[in-house]
Order: structure tokens, then sequence, then C-alpha cells
């Protein structure tokens, strides 16, 4: 699903409206059909319920009053707050505004004065709902609509934010003096770039997409170079089963990693192939932790390689190692590796002999801080997953704060730059691949930010190239399911407690079409 601007989504509408003749009201009441739906999907049935919706002037407050008046119907007691005039209402908006009144009356509507006078108001709710202000926002927000957004705010109630909260710049996810913070952001049509980007992932809440009937010749014109994963493109990823199946049949992932005091890296890495279906998963890891490695894992194979006096893997084995990566389907090279100076000069050796589907991650991306020319000689384009700080290792004159400043921006430059794939680990990660196409994940979230997940993730990732999924599909699937076991972990743990071994015991629910996450 394409990811738009505020730009391209108002040409989407006025195309719509003009060329494919669909009135601007047809639009709002779907918008509001759409919001209603998962506000009842989200927060429970509306019956009964006290409902106060925020509206501004313009078409966001025209889908605002839509909602109202289909909340109303649905027997939830409502109030709404115009920020505006009646006069000042856009043309549309007014028009919903007259159906509104001839369900409700006028007693249910009231013009914002004060934050005393809408205080208690929005006390007395039980959700509330943000229309104020769309995604054609560029100035700061000023007088009574900032007033608003403070107090909606502070009133420790549900938020709905209707296409985009209220504040939030629609393509960078800047807050615009101050913006709502959602509970739940039900967008319309395409989702919006700002949701997914700077203050926006914490702005956001759940996000979830209305289809507002765009025609899709008119989507497929929109030259976005920014995709958002969905389910059915994960699903669509995975490779068939068929009965006749052998374990020979889903490959066989080699995972180069380990050393003292850092097998559990390996571990992880190896467990997380097996679970995303690889048929067969070996480890070389340094020969001294090599027992270690095998009372930790029952279902991979273990390989002893040569190591360094301080137990990590050694230059002189690079023949070795060699033959293991050519007797692999796949391979993944960095998961509790060391930053040995030895093991560096391995790994940058490793590079012209990667002549498979490959993921580097961890210590092999620290092992090409200030070499990233090397990735050239990869035989195949590799799979980078680096953090933003081993991304800012990777690129020149970077920090963490840079990168993570413009993510989007940095995984697309190194990718077309270095003609690989990239991973862009982190809230709302990023792929992008060397044609420059960007994915950004909607799964996961903060339980996630625990020692040992980007390892869990390496091993998915090669555990589906392992499978002979395509490079940019295998780190997009991938990506996607390691979010939706986090989201299951956190479901059934909470976030504070969750290790990286819960998301490897989510994977084969995330696995599952019927999974929720």
């Amino acid at each position: 699903m394409k990811i738009v601007t505020g730009t391209e989504m108002q040409t989407l509408d006025r195309r719509t409206i003009t060329e494919a003749h669909v009135p601007g009201t047809v639009l709002m009441e779907r918008a509001g059909e759409g919001v209603v739906r998962y506000l009842e999907e989200h927060c429970g049935p509306v019956r009964g319920k006290t409902i106060t919706i925020l509206c501004g002037k313009g078409n966001n407050g025209g889908d605002g009053l839509v909602v109202a008046r289909l909340l109303h119907r649905r027997r939830a007691r409502i109030h709404v707050v115009l920020l505006a005039p009646i006069t000042d209402l856009s043309r549309d908006a007014a028009t919903m505004y007259r159906r509104l009144v001839r369900v409700t009356g006028k007693a249910a509507i009231v013009r914002f004065r004060s934050a005393d006078q809408a205080s208690p108001l929005l006390a007395s709710s039980d959700i509330l709902v943000d229309a104020l202000l769309g995604t054609g926002l560029s100035s700061l927000v000023t007088g009574a609509y900032r007033e608003a957004i403070e107090l909606i705010n502070n009133a420790g109630k549900p938020v709905i934010a209707v296409d985009i909260p209220s504040g939030l710049h629609a393509d960078t996810g800047a807050i615009l003096g101050s913006a709502i913070r959602a509970t739940l952001t039900i967008t319309c049509g395409l989702p919006k770039l700002g949701l997914y980007v700077g203050a926006g992932i914490d702005q956001t809440g759940v996000i979830h997409v209305v289809d507002i009937g765009i025609p899709q010749a008119y989507v497929d014109a929109i030259e976005s170079r920014t995709l958002l994963l969905t389910s059915d493109s994960a699903f669509q990823s995975l490779p068939e089963r068929l009965p006749s199946s052998h374990k020979g049949t889903f490959g066989h992932a080699g995972i180069i990693a380990g050393s003292v005091g850092k097998t559990g890296a390996a571990a992880l890495a190896a467990r997380a192939a097996l679970r995303i279906g690889a048929g067969l998963v070996t480890v070389a890891t340094p020969s001294s932790v090599n027992d270690v490695l095998e009372t930790k894992l029952l279902e991979a194979m273990t390989m002893p390689m040569p190591e360094t006096k301080a137990r990590t893997l050694a230059r002189s084995g690079l023949d070795r190692v060699v033959a293991f990566i050519q007797a692999r389907t796949a391979i993944a090279v960095g998961p509790g590796l060391s930053t040995h100076p030895e093991t560096v000069e391995l790994v940058q050796s490793m590079m012209k002999h990667l002549d498979r589907p490959s993921v580097l991650d961890a210590d092999a991306l620290n092992a090409l801080a200030g070499r990233a020319s090397l990735l050239t000689e990869c035989k195949i384009p590799p799979i980078l997953t680096p953090h933003p700080g081993e991304m800012a290792r990777l690129e020149v004159d970077a920090t963490a704060q840079t990168v993570n400043t413009d993510r989007i921006g940095t995984a697309r430059r190194f990718a077309k730059e270095r003609g690989v794939f990239v991973v862009l680990k982190g809230a709302r990660t990023v792929i992008a691949r060397p044609d420059g196409l960007v994915a950004i994940c909607p799964t996961g979230n903060p339980g996630m930010a625990t020692a040992g997940t980007g390892d869990v993730l390496t091993g998915m990732i090669v555990g589906l190239l392992a499978q002979r999924v395509p490079a940019w599909e295998a780190a997009c699937a991938a990506t996607y399911f390691h979010g939706s076991a986090g989201d299951l972990a956190s479901q059934h743990l909470g976030q504070p407690g969750m290790l990286a071994s819960d998301l490897i015991a989510q994977i084969p629910y995330a696995l599952q079409r019927t999974t929720t996450a």
C-alpha cells in the first residue's frame, strides 16, 4: 500500500471529485462510516456511551460531523464542539452540519469559547474524537485550536483522531506547536507519511486505514516510492508447503555468529530461523564455545571454527568459513561475533565470497565501519540490518541522531549508493532496496526494545532466504512478522518484561492468518 504526502492525498481527493464525479460529501460519508466502524472495533459498542466530537471549520471537521451523526444513530450520547462559527465552515462541512442538525437538533452542538467552558464536557465523556485540523496544516497551531488540543491531551480519555492527529505535519510528522496524542488514528484513503515518521510515531497510537473509494488508477498514478507493509503482502511472501515437502525443500541456513560471552545471540538467530520455517540450520562458531552453543540448541547444528586467543573467530579460518558458506542455501553473519581485530579482518575478507543470499547484522556491520565499499564485492546484494548507531558507523559523517532525523532518506540513499538492501531497525522499521523503493513496517512495539530482538530478526530473514524467498520479500516479510510476534508477546506479557525469546515463541502464531497482530 502506498504512503502519500498531504499534497498527494489532496490531489487524489480532487481527481476523485472532479474526474470520477464522486461528490466530496460522499467521500465524507465514507470516511465517517469507516471511522465509526474502527472506533467500535477498538473501543467496543458505543450505545449508551458519551462521546464528544471536536470539529474544525474545514473538511476534517466535516468528517467529524458525519461521525457525530452516525454515532447518534447508534444510540451514543453525543456532544459536538465547533471551533469556528457555522458561517466559516467549508461548503461540504456546512452540508454535514445541516444533516446533523436535522437528526439531533442544535442542543447537542456548542461553540468552543474557552477551556473552562469545554473542560466539564470533556471530563464527562467516555471517548473524545479529534476532527479539528487535517492534512493541509502547515503553520503553527495557535489560539483556540491550540487551547482545544491541550485540553484534549490533558483530559485523560481515549482519543480517536480522524485522518491525522490535529497539529501533526502530514509529511514530516513534526508537531506544529501542539498536537493531539491519539489512542487511535483512523486515516482516510491512504496512509499519510507523517503518521510513521518523526513525532508522528508517538502521537498516532494504533493506525487504521479507511477505504473511501479512491479509484485505483489514480492511486497508481501517484509517484510515491514509499510503501506501507501489509499482512497480505507478508503472507504472500511465505513459500508454499506442499505435502511432498521435506527438510531439504526449505533450505539450509548458515549462521556465522558467537564468541565467548555472546553465544546467546547466535542461539536466538538459529532458533528464529527454524521457527520461520528453515529446513536446516547450522551455526559456525569459535571452537571453544561450540559446546556451550550445542547445549542451547536442540534442533540446530553447530560447526566449530578456528578461533583467536580471545575465543573469537580467527582470520586463519577463512578457508573453513568459505567452505561453510558454499555448503549452505543462505547465510547470516554477525550476531555476537565481537570486534576483535582478527574477526574484523575475517568478516572483511568474507565479503568477496558471499555468493548466495545473505544478511549482515551486528558485528558484521561494525566490521564494515569505514569500509562500506567492500559491500560491492558481494556476488549477490546482501541485506543489512543496522540499528541507527550501526547505520551511522556505515555512513560518512553521520550520527545516530542524524540517521533518526531522516530514517527514510538515509536507508534509501545507502541502499542505492551501495547496491544493497537495508533494514533500518527502530520504531517503524524502514526497509529499502537498491532501486530506491522503501517500505515502512507498521508492526512492533516498545517492548521489543530489549537485547536480542535484532538477532531474532536476523534469524527470521536468513530463514526465509534459505527457503528461497527473494531478498526484498524476505526482508519485508520477516520484519513484518517479527513485529507481529512482538505485538502478540506484548498482548500476553505486557511490554516491560518482554524478552527476545518471547518473540521466538510467538512466531508460529504470527504466521497464522487468524492472528490479529
